[in-house]
């Protein structure tokens, strides 16, 4: 069972969140806050595998209340996934680097937001299409000229290419499309090059991509 925590400031919208996560039945809402500073409160008592963070609150806002979560031992296992209407730079980029394990927007249909958590809590990284984009084109205006990763001679060719589709924002179910790979292969790919380019997560995968000329 994925346990969840929801945290927005809107009454309205915390209402919508629980009835899309409970139409799952491998999904429990432990509990809901209309701030940062609850979230962390609630976080800390609950333990919950997955938190669900709005970004503009009043009082501590999504971005600190990650930081804090993220730096708290207690909350080791808790994966934060951001989802918000906003879809600005400078948020998408702090989010990552304060520790969330995703970026998704409130348009995000009903059974991608509900696989979206269960994928953190097991683990995974992961962005709205649109945002890795934006995150990509980030990265492109500040990076130096493409330069190969110093472990990339590791990787085999099959996984240069899965790299190349992480890169481009695929996830695992259309890196196997387009590979014409099982998903459970794919996924074993992409656990793979995580541990052969000693990544974090997805994120660093792609950024790893571009900066070393794949996408």
């Amino acid at each position: 069972m994925t346990t969840v925590l929801m945290v927005d400031d809107q009454d309205l919208v915390r209402a919508g969140l629980r009835a899309l996560l409970t139409n799952d039945p491998g999904i429990t809402v432990v509990a809901d806050a209309a701030d940062g500073e609850r979230a962390v409160e609630l976080a800390v008592r609950h333990r919950p595998d997955v938190v669900l963070m709005d970004i503009r609150m009043p009082g501590t806002d999504g971005i600190e209340a990650t930081r804090r979560i993220r730096a708290d031992p207690r909350l080791a296992q808790t994966r934060v996934l951001i989802l918000t209407t906003f879809d600005d730079d400078d948020d998408v980029i702090e989010a990552i680097r304060v520790g969330a394990a995703g970026y998704l927007l409130k348009d995000t249909p009903g059974p991608a937001l509900r696989q979206a958590v269960h994928t953190a809590a097991a683990g995974g990284s992961l962005l709205s299409p649109a945002i890795t984009r934006r995150l990509m084109d980030f990265v492109a205006a500040s990076s130096p000229p493409p330069a190969p990763h110093p472990r990339l001679g590791t990787l085999s060719e099959r996984e240069l290419e899965v790299l190349e589709r992480v890169g481009h924002g695929d996830t695992n179910d259309e890196i196997a499309v387009a590979l014409f790979l099982s998903p459970a292969t794919a996924r074993t790919y992409v656990s793979r090059i995580l541990t052969k380019l000693d990544a974090r997560d997805r994120t660093e995968l792609a950024i790893i991509a571009h900066r070393s000329g794949l996408t």
